[in-house]
């Protein structure tokens, strides 16, 4: 035997015409000695996947008890009746048999292949309801049970995971209560037969065919021996083809693995590179953003500094016009110091025989306070300017040498006036002499 062979049933807690019932099923893959006389040297299951069979049945009669069956018209809702399917269960057998196995490691990986297929086409079928799958060793063949418990349904329906039981209801629902029942429920079958073709096919695919079984055996067909071993041989080859697939396929996926894995290490490089290089172009953004804030505020400083500068030279220009005014009139003073022995010389001449020679001497002096007084405010204003100059050398140079020049001009004034001043007359006994007459060498006039 060389095709698949796949078989589901469900059960109520109730016996059917063969006295299987929710109990009896479970205590047979539990092989108690009651429900296992069928078998020679019954042993324990071995559970492949999910729970032991103690678990699945506690897990099926408490929820069994709970779930509740909705009444029509909105009453209260009733418990399940003892009929009603709440235990699903699919039966898969492999073609080879223990022995086979036992005796052959490469039949038992095979078989164990099969298996795993198996295991994860019911996963993909039933999801969270497929509770436990075991395998049976005690019988002639490589076998396993698969047990499916509704638990997350509240009413427990276990037959809508029978797609022949699901299509069958779907059409008779459809139908009008005016419709011909024999033509509704021939229809009804042939949708069941038509569902359990789909879902016999579907295993087909994903198991049996990467496997090597075909879909039917040779009775079923009618097939001769030649045509049945000509298809057991196309069967074996393209089980061949598709293991050889599916190596291509591993190595084509760890290629794919590696070039993804040299990828994601090249993406994540470069995206630390791209980080990095965000982060120098933020700090170059920021410094370029402090270096102008810097250059804004140093050309705000250098706009001050120069108008301070302006403002600084329109003052010591100012300085400079009233220096220049004050060394001019230095200079008038001085010219007018120059000229004044000789008009000294004049009025001393005119009037050294005059009888009111000490009056003008008197008035001379005072004329003389007068204009050292005006000299020294000179001297003064100068030594200010000179001051102002100090401040302002570059620009006043030639101003300090104009102040040094006209102190020197007020010097030898100073002294040429000292020079050209006469000297005190000496006192004398001579009765009606007049005072500094003597020193002059006048002799004093008659009174006529």
């Amino acid at each position: 035997m060389a095709y698949q062979f796949v078989h589901l049933e469900s059960y109520s807690r109730k016996s059917d015409s063969k006295g299987r019932n929710t109990a009896f099923v479970l205590a047979e893959a539990r092989r108690d000695p009651a429900a296992s006389v069928h078998v020679p040297n019954p042993s324990p299951p071995v559970v492949v996947y999910g729970v032991g069979i103690e678990e699945v049945e506690a897990m099926h009669d408490t929820a069994a008890d709970a779930a509740r069956t909705a009444v029509k018209g909105g009453g209260t809702a009733r418990k399940l009746r003892q009929d009603h399917k709440t235990l699903h269960t699919v039966i898969a057998s492999h073609p080879y048999t223990m022995d086979e196995i036992r005796e052959d490691p490469a039949k038992r990986k095979e078989a164990e292949a099969w298996e795993k297929r198996t295991i994860a086409w019911l996963r993909s079928r039933y999801g969270n309801d497929l509770k436990s799958v075991v395998r049976h060793e005690d019988e002639s063949h490589y076998h396993i049970h698969a047990y499916v418990v509704p638990t997350a349904d509240p009413e427990m329906r276990a037959l809508r995971h029978h797609p022949g039981v699901t299509a069958k209801r779907a059409v008779m629902s459809a139908g009008t209560p005016d419709a011909d029942k024999k033509a509704l429920s021939k229809r009804a079958d042939a949708a069941y037969k038509a569902a359990m073709r789909e879902w016999q096919d579907a295993y087909h695919e994903a198991v049996a065919l990467p496997c090597g079984l075909t879909r039917l055996g040779p009775q079923r067909r009618r097939l001769s021996r030649a045509e049945w071993q000509a298809e057991q041989t196309q069967a074996k080859a393209l089980k061949t083809t598709i293991e050889r697939a599916q190596t291509v396929k591993a190595k084509i996926d760890t290629h794919i693995g590696a070039k993804r894995a040299e990828v994601e290490t090249l993406v994540s490089s470069a995206e630390t590179a791209a980080a990095a290089l965000r982060a120098e172009a933020d700090a170059a953004k920021a410094e370029a953003a402090r270096q102008i804030a810097a250059a804004k505020v140093a050309r705000e400083a250098a706009l001050k500094a120069q108008d301070k500068a302006v403002a600084e030279q329109n003052k010591a220009r100012s300085m400079m016009s009233r220096v220049r005014q004050e060394a001019a009139r230095v200079q008038a003073a001085a010219a007018r110091l120059q000229r004044l022995p000789g008009v000294l010389r004049s009025v001393w001449d005119g009037f050294r025989k005059s009888a009111v020679e000490a009056r003008l001497r008197k008035s001379l002096d005072s004329e003389m306070d007068g204009l050292r007084q005006q000299a020294s405010a000179a001297e003064g204003r100068a030594t200010a300017a000179h001051e102002g100059m100090r401040q302002q050398a570059a620009a006043a140079r030639d101003l300090r040498d104009s102040l040094k020049e006209t102190g020197q001009q007020l010097a030898a004034a100073r002294r040429e006036l000292a020079f050209l001043r006469p000297p005190e007359p000496e006192p004398e006994q001579t009765p009606g002499m007049l005072p500094g007459l003597r020193r002059s060498g006048v002799r004093p006039q008659k009174a006529s």
